[in-house]
């Protein structure tokens, strides 16, 4: 369980969107500042809101389930790890792909490591498009036509969010098991950050940089949390912003402008045991940054 400090407390976030029932699972969110993309997992779909209207894209044929979403600026593409989860219905798979849509969700780019590739999270910044392996910790760097390891499979345990350094120099990794780590995009040396205690800062899912600043969702423990960290030298520094209510199952993050879009309710629970109930209405909310 995380046991951390709450700092002083959050405004109260703002409710933005709840997805219609039939869209059973979100997980991943993206944004350019007037679009907002979310994945719906189980049915194949990307959930598209803007200026208040809500249009799907199916995802294109020979593509899997959408998980992690990013929005790469330089090329105007989202980015999509997809997979297959798994869970009831959800067919079983040698491996998935990280694929790249335009707006009108045609098929740009499709990506693999090879067989078992199970990408899960997906960041791009300044061109450059990071995809993280849940199932066995590896992390990826787009290079021209191919993925290239920054860690390697079985190195550490469940990569998840990434997030670029300011200077460029260094990709901040979470991963679920092994904690927060950096890698030298130069020598791909990876160094772990424990926290003060000399622990790991495990449990961390979406992965975001606001500034000196590095948002996250922790869903580790019950209830889930939004955590802010800083890096000091070789150690994390973080602290929760929000807990509990309205996180009641979080998975992702995106930065809007002056707040952070999160994915508060994904509905994991009912998805992995049918007899859980739903997930709520507040399928995504904001915080406003201070």
């Amino acid at each position: 369980m995380l046991l951390l400090a709450l700092t002083a407390a959050a405004d109260a976030p703002e409710a933005v969107y709840s997805a219609p029932a039939q869209h059973r699972l979100i997980e991943g969110v993206a944004t350019d500042g007037a679009t907002i993309w979310l994945s719906s997992v189980l049915d194949r779909t990307i959930l598209v809101r803007r200026a208040g209207a809500v249009t799907n894209i199916a995802m294109p044929a020979g593509t899997l389930h959408p998980l992690g979403l990013a929005w790469d600026s330089r090329r105007n593409w989202l980015w999509v790890a997809t997979d297959c989860p798994d869970l009831p219905g959800v067919a079983k798979c040698d491996s998935g792909a990280l694929v790249a849509l335009d707006r009108k969700g045609r098929l740009k780019a499709k990506l693999t490591a090879g067989p078992g590739f199970h990408p899960g999270d997906v960041s791009a910044a300044g061109g450059a498009v990071f995809v993280s392996d849940s199932l066995n910790g590896a992390v990826y760097r787009l290079n021209g036509g191919t993925l290239d390891p920054l860690i390697a499979p079985g190195v550490a345990r469940s990569a998840q969010g990434t997030a670029l350094t300011a200077d460029g120099q260094h990709l901040v990794v979470a991963d679920y098991g092994c904690g927060v780590a950096t890698i030298d995009l130069k020598t791909k040396v990876r160094t772990l950050l424990p926290m003060a205690d000399g622990k790991p800062l495990r449990g961390l899912d979406g992965l975001v940089r606001v500034g000196a600043d590095y948002y996250a969702i922790h869903n580790g423990s019950s209830p889930g949390s939004l955590i802010r960290s800083r890096i000091s030298g070789a150690q994390i520094e973080p602290t929760v912003v929000q807990r509990g209510t309205p996180l009641a199952d979080p998975t992702q993050l995106a930065l809007d402008g002056d707040r952070l879009l999160v994915v508060a309710d994904a509905g994991w629970p009912a998805a992995t045991k049918p007899d859980q109930p739903p997930r709520g209405a507040n399928t995504l909310v904001a915080f406003r940054l201070p």
